[in-house]
């Protein structure tokens, strides 16, 4: 076996492993991006912390009116209102698990108020102990009751570390995938052409042109097809820089800033295109209202998060 794997071509192997791994990777990358909800401002992670705890402190308050409920029913008294209140709270636990939009301060308030009514009925019970006499009883139930909830706190400490660790690998595979998606899907720019054109209209296809000859600076460009790209509507950006490396722009014209990775740059013309997929052609004019200086100018094409294409030409 070692023997066949030496005589076939490292090229051939080293092809075979790379289609496996892109078919593989942009089928799982296609199908993610598909799925993907609309982003919160609140992180993954602390909105899985926030419904576990919130989950973990109605359960307990949960328990808590069980063992009331039983204590009142041995003592002999009225156990209306407090299954009147288990049953509202078993409700609010239905309808966390339902909403994944829950609002952490609703719920808050909600358990304020189930702990205030075990409050007060901590010290109706009392009076009911007192009067059976069995507050000896009850400090035994305490302590036991004590104890179960040491126990019950260090058993949910573990579960929210382990929670919190599997929600945490998942966001950072879940980023990692979705900047895949992103970088997959990014527009290219091929076959950038800049074209000058005269005061008389006249077109020019070299890469050297006269500055007293350039109205207009006009931008050909083709769109290839990508099969992760959405076809809809893009927001292309274009920067002509000039021989010092400063931005060309005349707000009069169109310019303006826009945002690239966290940071506002200054754009000399933009255009909404329509994204077919075809390997369309894009044609994008700047009316120059300024004569442009002797010297190589550097042209930026960008769009979506990524600049997708540069070329060059010179003033003389």
């Amino acid at each position: 076996m070692e023997n066949n794997q030496q005589g076939k071509s490292p090229f051939a192997w080293v092809a075979l492993v790379i289609m496996t791994l892109a078919t593989g990777t942009f089928g799982i990358l296609f199908y993610n991006q598909k799925q993907e909800t609309e982003s919160k401002e609140v992180s993954i992670v602390q909105k899985a912390k926030e419904l576990a705890f919130t989950q973990t402190k109605l359960d307990s308050v949960s328990r808590s009116l069980d063992i009331k409920i039983a204590e009142v029913q041995q003592l002999g008294g009225n156990v209306e209102e407090l299954m009147k209140v288990k049953a509202k709270l078993e409700a609010d636990k239905v309808a966390l698990r339902k909403n994944a939009k829950f609002e952490v301060a609703k719920y808050n308030a909600k358990i304020k108020e189930y702990e205030q009514f075990l409050a007060e009925k901590d010290t109706e019970i009392a009076k009911l102990k007192e009067e059976n006499g069995l507050l000896s009883v009850e400090n035994q139930s305490l302590a036991s009751e004590n104890t179960n909830l040491k126990t019950e706190k260090e058993t949910l400490t573990q579960a929210k570390m382990q929670l919190t660790d599997s929600v945490t690998a998942y966001s950072s595979k879940n980023r990692e995938l979705s900047q895949k998606v992103a970088i997959g899907a990014a527009l290219k720019a091929e076959n950038i052409k800049v074209l000058a054109v005269s005061p008389k209209g006249k077109v020019r296809t070299d890469d050297t042109y006269r500055s007293k000859r350039v109205d207009k600076l006009k931008l050909q460009f083709t769109l290839p097809p990508n099969p992760l790209t959405e076809t809809n509507e893009k927001e292309i950006y274009v920067r002509v820089l000039d021989p010092e490396g400063a931005v060309i722009t005349d707000e009069a014209m169109g310019s303006g800033k826009f945002n690239w990775q966290g940071q506002d740059m200054m754009f000399t013309t933009k255009d909404r295109v329509a994204y077919q997929n075809t390997n369309q052609t894009v044609e994008m004019t700047y009316d120059n209202p300024q004569r442009l200086r002797p010297g190589k100018y550097n042209v930026e094409v960008y769009a979506e998060g990524f600049r997708i294409g540069s070329s060059q030409f010179t003033i003389k």
